[in-house]
């Protein structure tokens, strides 16, 4: 089933969208009743919705009922030119998306292509599981709840690089780093437009075009082949790549906590290790996003960090912010997603914490962040290839 849907971006910030309701409705009701809902939820509150031959709030342009192609736009000075993408698919409700899959990110607008999918264990702790097959809580952490364990597809996707300056104040687009191949123990680099994306995330579409994604390892990683679907297939070298960075790379626990309808999501990395003069010292990477579930506008102020080590020593970090920022989560850019690092003299530790938010009357809660593993591949010594063929 093909839905009919355009959309616009008419401010660099926000990614918004008009989609025609009668063709949304008319897939989502294909599907159970349950997650329809979620679908409408998403389309409601990340888009800006119109009816045939009403003006749309965004940005005044008039839509028409015969309309069937997605559209996006770029912004210019001058105004707001839509621009034909591509047709939206009927959504994977089993199974997984292939290698090329071409595909709209649900909550962050960009556009993007499938490399290949990682299958993760997610531990929501919003779920209550019973006592098997679930993780103990870390030494110190809040609460005793122990939480199952559930398999969970993420996909290793490509972000078109003309849509990274609207997304760049939501979600960082630099966020997948390596150890550098040198002597600089700290020293980290980036690919970036490399991301992680929740397979519920992915609204999938195809083009007509030969390169429908503008990206710098888009020709490298994939081939167009017409008669495979989707039309794009994976060269040797998105293989090659795939299993030489594969232990930094690899996204296996994924955790999750709501809090006062503030969700927040943690995926952690392994990164290699380092020798220091005198220690082993161990690099991870965390991505981390908060998601507002409901219709309150809230700010984050602050954060709090407990890191123990498998050494014995329990660290505490706070500070203003996230990455230098204090994003605001309303119903209109509800999420806001980075990624930070952290290193220990150990081969493994937990994390914990809570972040302090503002709501719009001054008052303050704590979001609480779900304790994580820090686990290490000690065999993994040699540093990762990056994208050097």
């Amino acid at each position: 089933m093909r839905v009919s849907v355009a959309a616009c971006y008419p401010a660099p910030t926000k990614m918004a969208a008009c989609a025609l309701r009668r063709g949304l409705l008319s897939t989502f009701s294909k599907y159970n009743k349950k997650h329809a809902h979620r679908l409408l939820s998403v389309a409601d509150s990340r888009f800006e919705t119109y009816r045939p031959q009403m003006e749309c709030r965004a940005c005044g342009m008039y839509g028409v009922a015969q309309q069937r192609r997605f559209m996006s736009s770029r912004n210019r000075p001058e105004g707001k030119v839509l621009e034909t993408v591509g047709v939206f698919e009927a959504l994977k409700q089993h199974g997984k998306y292939e290698t090329g899959q071409l595909f709209l990110h649900s909550v962050f607008g960009y556009r993007g292509i499938v490399l290949f999918p990682w299958h993760a264990r997610l531990y929501d702790r919003d779920i209550t599981p019973p006592m098997s097959d679930s993780k103990p809580e870390p030494p110190g952490a809040h609460g005793s709840k122990e939480v199952k364990g559930k398999t969970h597809t993420y996909y290793q996707v490509l972000i078109d690089t003309r849509d990274c300056p609207h997304i760049s104040q939501r979600s960082q687009t630099e966020a997948v780093t390596f150890l550098a191949n040198h002597d600089d123990s700290r020293a980290l680099y980036a690919i970036p437009g490399l991301d992680y994306v929740s397979h519920e995330d992915i609204l999938p579409y195809n083009s007509a075009e030969q390169i429908p994604i503008q990206h710098e390892l888009f020709e490298r990683f994939l081939m167009y082949n017409p008669a495979k679907s989707p039309p794009f297939i994976a060269r040797d070298t998105l293989k090659a790549w795939q299993e030489k960075n594969h232990p930094w790379l690899e996204l296996s626990d994924v955790h999750r906590e709501t809090t006062e309808n503030i969700r927040v999501t943690v995926i952690p990395f392994y990164m290699g290790m380092r020798e220091g003069q005198n220690s082993h010292v161990y690099w991870w990477r965390y991505c981390i996003r908060l998601e507002n579930m409901g219709n309150e506008v809230v700010q984050l102020r602050e954060r709090h960090w407990r890191i123990f080590s498998l050494s014995g020593t329990l660290e505490t970090v706070r500070g203003r912010g996230v990455v230098g920022r204090e994003p605001v989560l309303s119903k209109e850019q509800p999420a806001f997603q980075y990624s930070s690092h952290v290193s220990l003299q150990a081969p493994s530790g937990h994390m914990w914490g809570t972040f302090r938010i503002e709501r719009t009357d001054g008052s303050h809660f704590d979001v609480r962040i779900p304790p994580f593993s820090l686990e290490s591949n000690k065999d993994d010594k040699a540093p990762p290839a990056g994208y050097t063929f």
